[in-house]
């Protein structure tokens, strides 16, 4: 197998300087966690923040970016372990805001991939796919001529329908359009006569994306083309390292060695499985530590609980502990792992550094957590087990099993372990048909907390995050500067903002920040924004939220102006109404603890 020696720091450094030096400017990567975003948990793709930026809004720093993103995400969770799956990830980008468009992106796509001076994989090894064309939308020949001006032979190229080369809308209205997908070959010979870029027999690994948003799909269902054209790519960091150092999965590159190097030093006797079921735990141990160590790590963290991220949080570091039970790991398991990952990307995510101590902190005390729980679910299995030997057929019922998972904790593996040892079977069929049930009504709920579109824009979204402003200053004026906004989350039916304060608010605290919000709304004060530099904003008295990494050029909304006098001036990124007086009547519903010195304020515009 031809490949390329090269790591992680070789790649994320190459595709930068790639990019800047054909006009992009480099962007920091945001949070894992998104601001006034209620439709997800975690920042899934490189994309999803510039999100507002693909549907029309201008960037500070231009039409030309580039970045390095931290992503995390949980569908495929169970299937952690195989050669390839991820929470934790790294997206390498580039975006084209209405500059270039297929051709220039294809062209400088390719060039990073074959020339010597960047990744240099020949051109043999490369294939790509190409949106065939469904509906009214006509087959995307304008990326094949491309392709093929390149040198990409027609047998290299495959013609694929929506659900292979199609991206959007993210919800049912919006932009969206075709993509154009690059593969490495890693086969010696094709698997039949149809093996082309795509194909499923493994041959073909994806390697980049090219995404080309030229269409808006409207309320009808008809797809409109867009005056304003861009491009969104991405590159997976691990997956990308894999198959230039020829290796079969992303658990084998130097990306993940120090830390499985760890993980089997400390590792007692395997207790539980074959060679292979050892290798999977390393994995899923490797993978879970790494996404847990980042969300801890974020600048707007949360701690494991039961509740939206900290309760993905909590099953990756619970998960992770049962594993290292199978390995025989000693107590504690994690925190050890947790401090070989900063030392290894503390350079590009200097954040990890900078929240080593919480880190290492919330582990150890989940862990604890944890063991308590694991306790506490052997203890009712004792109390359950004379009745389960009494049963001739020796059978735990899955309803048993389920009450042990979903009352106390336990997980089901342990429960099969523990019966396994008293020659009792678990009715795992009967376990698993309470489990997806379990399921589906929490996805059923998870819909109704977060529904709407991507990124949500629309007017009443839009009205309330204009609101956060005017809260966040009146919280100041009543509490004090102290009273630094923490995070928010909207959606259309309500606002949520949390703020650094020690004690509940008091009623009088709570009425007066109300009538000063309702006061600036009553004045129809005016919504400005100019770009600036961060010194200049600064200077300028902006202020700016908590843990973000801003550009060098910022965007600053003003409420008020010379006029009027100047209310609230913040450094965001927006949407924002023209005129205070457009947001109605402010109501703040309750007023109560976030977490430790953080409160949170829920409100509706009436």
């Amino acid at each position: 197998m031809y490949y390329i020696p090269m790591t992680a720091d070789e790649l994320r450094k190459k595709y930068i300087e790639f990019f800047v030096s054909r006009g992009h400017a480099q962007i920091q990567g945001k949070s894992l966690l998104p601001d006034n975003d209620p439709t997800v948990l975690f920042t899934t793709a490189g994309m999803h923040p510039l999100v507002p930026y693909l549907l029309g809004e201008e960037h500070p720093a231009g039409k030309r970016l580039v970045n390095y993103q931290k992503c995390i995400r949980t569908g495929d969770i169970d299937s952690v372990g195989d050669a390839s799956h991820l929470t934790f990830f790294e997206m390498l980008g580039n975006w084209s805001l209405g500059d270039y468009f297929k051709e220039g992106a294809i062209e400088m796509s390719f060039e990073f991939l074959t020339s010597k001076e960047w990744l240099g994989i020949p051109l043999e090894k490369l294939g790509v796919t190409i949106f065939a064309g469904e509906d009214e939308v006509p087959r995307d020949d304008e990326s094949a001529v491309v392709w093929k001006k390149l040198g990409i032979s027609e047998n290299r190229i495959a013609y694929l329908p929506r659900e292979d080369n199609w991206w959007g809308p993210a919800g049912t209205t919006g932009p969206c359009g075709p993509d154009s997908e690059m593969f490495y070959y890693v086969g010696d010979k094709p698997c039949g006569p149809e093996c082309k870029p795509g194909c499923s027999c493994g041959k073909w690994l994806e390697i980049w994306n090219d995404v080309f948003m030229q269409y808006n799909k409207n309320a009808a269902g008809l797809y409109e083309p867009l005056a304003r054209k861009c491009v969104d790519t991405g590159m997976g960091i691990e997956r990308t390292i894999a198959i230039l150092n020829g290796k079969t999965s992303v658990y084998d590159t130097e990306i993940f060695a120090p830390l499985l190097r760890t993980i089997e030093n400390a590792a007692g006797d395997y207790v539980f499985g074959s060679d292979a079921e050892k290798d999977k735990s390393l994995r899923i141990i490797s993978d879970h530590i790494r996404s847990a160590a980042f969300i801890l790590g974020d600048p707007k963290a949360v701690s494991p609980s039961n509740v939206g991220a900290g309760y993905v949080l909590r099953r990756l570091i619970r998960r992770a502990v049962r594993h290292g039970r199978k390995l025989g790991m000693p107590i504690p398991m994690l925190s050890p792992l947790a401090a070989v990952i900063v030392d290894q990307l503390k350079g590009p995510y200097p954040e990890l550094e900078e929240n080593r101590k919480f880190i290492l902190d919330e582990l150890n005390r989940e862990e604890e957590k944890f063991m308590e729980t694991l306790q506490k679910g052997e203890h009712e299995f004792e109390k359950l087990l004379p009745n389960l030997l009494k049963n001739p057929q020796r059978v735990m019922s899955g309803r048993l099993a389920f009450k042990l998972y979903d009352t106390y904790g336990f997980p089901i593996e342990l429960t099969e372990e523990l019966a396994a040892e008293q020659g009792i079977k678990v009715n795992r069929e009967e376990f698993d048909e309470a489990f997806k049930k379990h399921q589906e009504l929490s996805r059923a709920g998870g819909e109704q907390v977060f529904k709407g579109g991507l990124q949500d824009h629309s007017e009443i979204a839009t009205m309330y995050h204009t609101a956060t402003h005017l809260l966040h200053k009146a919280l100041r004026m009543v509490l004090g500067d102290h009273a630094a906004q923490k995070g928010s989350n909207i959606t259309a039916e309500r606002m949520r903002f949390d703020f650094s304060h020690g004690a509940p608010m008091t009623a009088e605290e709570i009425k007066k920040v109300g009538e000063i919000v309702n006061e600036q709304i009553k004045r129809d004060l005016p919504v400005t924004m100019e770009v600036m530099s961060r010194d200049e904003a600064t200077a300028a008295g902006a202020i700016a939220l908590f843990g973000e990494k801003y550009e060098s050029q910022v965007r600053v909304y003003t409420i008020g102006n010379a006029a009027t006098g100047v209310f609230s001036k913040e450094v965001c990124g927006g949407p924002h109404v023209e005129r205070t007086g457009l947001l109605g009547h402010f109501k703040i519903q309750k007023e109560q603890s976030s977490s430790a010195g953080v409160r949170r304020i829920r409100a509706v515009l009436e």
